[in-house]
């Protein structure tokens, strides 16, 4: 082998050296890849849709109203739902609607009125949210599980990458 060829040789093992280190520090601390399990958020996802989560976000801002959230639980599984209520806010089930503080949420990604009828109000604690899936009927979230802490958040969903014909941006 010659000086041009190891020299060239080194340089794509180089190459591929980096491009792993950049994959491993992406995977590991910004991006990660989730999939979407069952029907709690019907209709926004369809079971088995690919995402890519923002890992980063929640560590230089707190999750906004909207924020469709990826946390883990107790049950060895994360969990996606939307958030709610922040902290301080007062989450109520009324006649079927959700209020946070007294007012009526504009609800334009559901697709069915919400069995359950009522909740009592629920006060969201200090470094929590309120969240939930968007099949209301289908979903387990912090109507059962409660509000979910912040540092529990792995992250907010920005990109539905899957299927491909519906790939976007998911944030603002």
């Amino acid at each position: 082998m010659g000086k041009k060829e190891k020299n060239s040789a080194r340089e794509w093992i180089i190459a591929v050296v980096v491009a792993a280190a950049l994959v491993l520090i992406i995977r590991s601390f910004l991006y990660a890849p989730y999939e979407v399990y069952g029907q709690s958020m019907e209709p926004t996802f369809k079971g088995s849709e690919l995402l890519i989560i923002n890992k980063w976000i929640y560590d230089v801002e707190n999750p906004q109203y909207g924020d469709i959230i990826v946390f883990h639980t107790s049950e060895q599984r994360d969990f996606i739902k939307r958030v709610i209520g922040k902290e301080g806010d007062r989450i109520q089930v009324r006649d079927g609607k959700v209020y946070r503080n007294g007012k009526a949420l504009k609800e334009t990604y559901l697709n069915e009125k919400m069995i359950e009828k009522s909740l009592p109000v629920t006060v969201v604690p200090k470094d929590h949210v309120f969240a939930m899936g968007d099949n209301r009927n289908r979903s387990r979230d912090s109507r059962e599980i409660g509000p979910i802490a912040i540092n529990e958040i792995a992250g907010r969903a920005d990109v539905q990458l899957m299927p491909l014909k519906e790939m976007k941006l998911l944030f603002p």
